[in-house]
């Protein structure tokens, strides 16, 4: 018997060894490899030889890194104590600035920043082009932070702590290599950290699986395991979780990307959650321990309904006991956006029917009651930062024609005031916004946006863009755009917005629509609303464009092989497109909860769908533009490499660029993201103008 399944191992491995040896790309997925660099530098000088020709290119530049550098900008929040907190990037500031100043100056128009670290001169005196992955402080008094720096714009970071009081870098503070770190402080003398401490430390998803308590003054060496987890989870991590004055360890074992066991910590042991393994826990409130449900979950003869958030009394469950209270039931068309606290309130921001609203909640004798916050209507808020020390916060409001404002707001007097607002960047009032229904091929109605003029003429040629990303329970909400405005609409095309199943606009079920098996709903769900804008004679496949990125870059791939028909442009940005080989590159491992494992029979429905492997050398393409970055330690830059190189040997005309840092954003500064819009822009008016 063990020789029979050893056999079968054998040719298990030999089939799968002869599957990777049919790939003769593979030599593209070596990052920095000469031959794989020379193709990139040469793709580039042959795209942007065409692209930086056309004349729309050098004013949408211009536009672009004018509204990137606009000294008015919004410098959005974060509270630590008494003070604001920033991170600036402008054209005096390439590489950006972190400041901070108080919270009296903030709310001012004209605000006195004290600047705590120049990323422009440090990157010049280490010879290093870092990019600042931000900060974590040292409760109460944030006077120590832990500084989380990129070489070129990676998730990998080398950590260095900071001195607010000198404003210098410690120099025996606490400091990691460079690696995808977790890492907080647990009190002033010691940080939990999971980090790459060697041989087997890391999952298969090149996250850390082992945590540790390291000491002050000590060398890593000597730091105290407290937990580890399995190779195949996708992170392993420790973090502290504060109510009050009162502070947890929890450690969290995330065994795929959707589900995870969560431990406190306590008298040197660990205690196991009795929480539903795919719920998110968000935050302790007044011994009130909130979880928003990804299922149903019944206890004590009450059903909790997917979707919804509740509330555990903490103490009780570590004894063991559930003792749960409904915060909030979302309807068929609502969902829960976000979860946060002030020091004595809860924050719920819902999205109803794709628009937010903005809730306080209080608990007082055993339940949850709820107050709107009078927040502008029709439009997308977001929570943008809370003080743990009053029940004060900000947060942001935007939709597609009105410039994004941030509002200063208190939750328990329910106050809320503008304090800063971005330019008009295009006149809105030119244009209109309809939200559209689509019937998906399996009867399911599907939402979009159609940003257009007025004075539309729906005779099918308004060059149309279409964007989309499909994955995740991420939701596509309206958003101001400067870039979209000047270098789009006032041009005179039209943007559209979907609303498509994988995301999360009506919950956690509109997410699952689309996992695994499930896929192909959201790829319908997509060409369904290219062949409705076709159908209302918004545009024609000849005028219609569609751009993503990361899983938005997958639905790209699927949507130009599976119907060719439908599109004459489309901007793929840091993609997907191996599906076979996804889960071996950089993190692709941690996402099988999304897409499946294609080394088991989940091959048999990821292969009808992988662009890469459906590529067909006698089918007409879209002439697709892909774009990435070298240094994206996420998404793999050879998927993009890969494909390009296939669709040119096939003899199949492609546009190709990657940015050498930037990672998975595929850009680092503002230069490089008008080089990315202007590029892509024009592009898109190349192919897509009448």
């Amino acid at each position: 018997m063990k020789n029979r399944i050893l056999i079968t191992l054998l040719l298990l491995t030999n089939i799968f060894n002869l599957m990777a040896q049919e790939d003769s790309y593979l030599w593209l997925e070596e990052v920095d490899g000469k031959k794989a660099l020379d193709f990139v530098e040469q793709k580039n000088n042959a795209t942007l030889d065409v692209l930086t020709k056309q004349k729309e290119y050098q004013e949408i530049y211009d536009k672009n890194l004018t509204i990137l550098n606009d000294t008015d900008k919004i410098a959005y929040p974060g509270i630590y104590g008494d003070l604001i907190y920033n991170f600036w990037q402008d054209k005096n500031h390439v590489r950006g600035i972190w400041r901070r100043t108080t919270k009296a100056s903030y709310n001012t128009k004209n605000p006195v920043w004290e600047t705590l670290l120049d990323i422009d001169a440090l990157s010049k005196e280490e010879r290093t082009k870092w990019v600042f992955k931000g900060a974590q402080g040292l409760y109460p008094k944030y006077n120590k932070f832990l500084v989380y720096l990129s070489k070129g714009g990676g998730d990998a970071v080398v950590v260095k702590e900071y001195d607010a009081t000198t404003k210098k870098f410690m120099p025996n503070g606490f400091t990691l290599p460079e690696s995808k770190t977790n890492i907080s402080y647990l009190d002033e003398n010691t940080v939990i950290v999971g980090t790459n401490y060697g041989d087997k430390s890391m999952t298969t998803s090149g996250y850390p699986r082992v945590v540790k308590l390291w000491k002050r003054a000590t060398p890593l060496s000597n730091a105290v395991t407290i937990y580890e987890g399995d190779p195949t989870d996708v992170s392993d991590s420790g973090y502290l979780m504060r109510d009050g004055d009162k502070s947890y360890l929890m450690i969290g074992k995330g065994e795929t990307f959707y589900s995870s066991k969560t431990f406190v910590y306590l008298n040197d042991k660990l205690i196991k959650l009795d929480l539903p393994e795919d719920a998110n826990i968000n935050t302790i409130l007044n011994n009130q321990l909130i979880v928003k449900l990804k299922s149903d979950w019944t206890v004590n003869g009450k059903t909790y309904k997917q979707g919804s958030a509740i509330s555990a009394n903490f103490t009780a469950l570590l004894e063991g006991k559930k003792e749960l209270q409904l915060v909030y039931e979302p309807d068929t068309y609502s969902s829960i956006d976000e979860i946060s606290s002030t020091k004595n309130l809860l924050l719920l921001n819902i999205l109803n029917n794709v628009k937010n609203e903005l809730y306080s909640c209080a608990f007082a004798n055993g339940q949850w009651t709820k107050t709107k916050i009078d927040a502008p209507d029709f439009g997308t808020i977001g929570i943008t930062a809370t003080d743990e020390f009053s029940d004060d916060y900000y947060f942001n409001y935007q939709n597609f024609l009105t410039p994004t404002s941030l509002f200063s707001a208190n939750a328990k007097n329910n106050t809320v005031q503008k304090v800063k607002s971005l330019s008009n960047y295009f006149d809105g009032s030119k244009y209109k916004v309809d939200q559209y229904k689509m019937k998906s091929k399996d009867g399911e109605m599907i939402p979009y946006f159609v940003i257009a003029s007025k004075d539309i003429k729906y005779d099918g040629t308004n060059p149309t863009l279409l964007y989309a990303y499909g994955g995740f329970e991420v939701s596509m909400q309206p958003s101001y755009s400067g870039g979209i405005g000047q270098s789009w609409l006032d041009k005179g095309g039209v943007y559209v917005l979907a609303n498509i199943r994988g995301g999360g606009e009506f919950g956690p079920k509109w997410h699952q629509a689309g996992l695994k098996e499930k896929r192909q709903n959201i790829y319908n769900d997509f060409h369904g609303i290219a062949e409705d804008l076709i159908a209302k004679k918004i545009t024609s496949s000849q005028h219609l464009g569609i751009m993503g990125g990361s899983n938005g870059g997958l639905l790209m791939g699927v949507a130009f092989t599976q119907r060719p028909d439908l599109y004459n442009a489309v901007v793929c940005q840091v993609p997907l497109l191996d599906m076979q080989r996804y889960n071996k590159l950089l993190a692709g491992a941690s996402w099988m909860g999304e897409y499946g494992n294609p080394d088991t029979s989940d091959w048999d429905f990821i292969k009808k769908y992988s662009p890469y492997q459906n590529l067909k050398k006698d089918t007409k393409y879209p002439e697709v533009f892909f774009m990435t970055s070298t240094r994206d330690d996420r998404v793999h830059p050879g998927h993009a490499r890969k494909m390009a190189a296939k669709m040119l040997d096939m003899g199949h005309k492609i546009y190709y660029y990657e940015n050498t840092e930037g990672g998975h954003g595929g850009s680092s500064t503002n230069e490089q993201r008008a080089k990315f819009n202007a590029l892509y822009f024009s592009y898109l008016w190349m192919k897509l103008k009448s």
